[in-house]
């Protein structure tokens, strides 16, 4: 059973990237709103090019479907916004927008991210690379500039949330643009951290190692081809190398998001919290 964190009934938490039904973000707004956090799901809510095909975004119809069954089982209050991440005004808006239906803003999860376009870097366009930083990174820059500034107008603090990922530690073969983008949400994560420290802001970052979501799915089928195996193989060979003896669970992430938004971590700041089973340590 997960732990209780009372202190975050009533707060309310901005989560971008929230809007597919199987994803992390699904999941952490879900684990959030158990503990009676007010929930502004975000996500583009349609497709954006062949970058940003529907397959691999939270629709409209999936985030109301999400809010619906955030207000029924928890009682909580719920808004979506579409926003595209990669424009700073439509970041801007989304912020504002959370604010005026919710009524504040104490916690942002900047979950929002691409990890679908995967290359060998001689391969990899500059478009695609680009679009992977653009979500990745400076969308996180512009949320978490916009958030904060709200949480300093407030003048009660705040917790920010960066999901990164293993990847923000250790390289992986054909995911150039995604481990770079990784690697530097963590340096954007301690700056940050530093900065606002003073006004009581908590800027932290997690580090899961691979969750087979929806995107996750994707990804074992990919680099199982990519490397010759059957996905049996891959698998495996995956379980193998974890201590723990699986892949993550939504849920592992979801329970690290909670406890970083929650009081039991006010003194834990620019930290990148690894959730790997043991497979990464540093």
């Amino acid at each position: 059973m997960s732990p209780s964190y009372p202190d975050l009934k009533g707060k309310i938490a901005l989560i971008t990237g929230a809007g597919r039904s199987a994803g992390l973000g699904a999941a952490m707004a879900r684990r959030l709103a158990g503990e009676g956090v007010h929930i502004a799901l975000a996500d583009l809510g349609a497709a954006a090019g062949p970058n940003l095909p529907e397959s691999a975004i939270g629709t409209h119809g999936e985030m109301a479907a999400l809010a619906d069954q955030l207000r029924a089982a928890h009682g909580v209050r719920v808004t979506c916004i579409a926003a595209d991440m990669r424009d700073a005004a439509q970041v801007e808006r989304m912020v504002a927008q959370s604010v005026s239906d919710l009524g504040g803003l104490d916690i942002l999860v900047n979950n929002a991210g691409i990890g679908y376009l995967m290359k060998p870097i001689l391969e990899m366009t500059i478009e695609e690379f680009d679009t992977v930083m653009a979500v990745n990174l400076r969308a996180v820059w512009l949320a978490s500039r916009a958030a904060a500034a709200q949480m300093i107008k407030q003048e009660r603090g705040g917790k920010i949330v960066n999901i990164a990922s293993q990847a923000a530690k250790s390289g992986f073969p054909y995911a150039s643009a995604y481990c770079a983008s990784k690697h530097g949400l963590l340096g954007l994560t301690r700056v940050a951290a530093i900065e606002w420290g003073k006004h009581q802001i908590n800027v932290n970052a997690i580090c899961p190692n691979h969750v087979t979501t929806g995107l996750g799915a994707w990804q074992n089928e990919y680099f199982a081809k990519a490397l010759g195996l059957s996905l049996e193989q891959y698998l495996e060979a995956m379980r193998s190398r974890i201590p723990l003896g699986r892949a993550g669970l939504s849920s592992d992430s979801a329970n690290a998001c909670a406890f970083l938004c929650s009081q039991q971590s006010e003194y834990m700041t620019g930290e990148a919290m690894n959730v790997s089973g043991g497979e990464e340590y540093h």
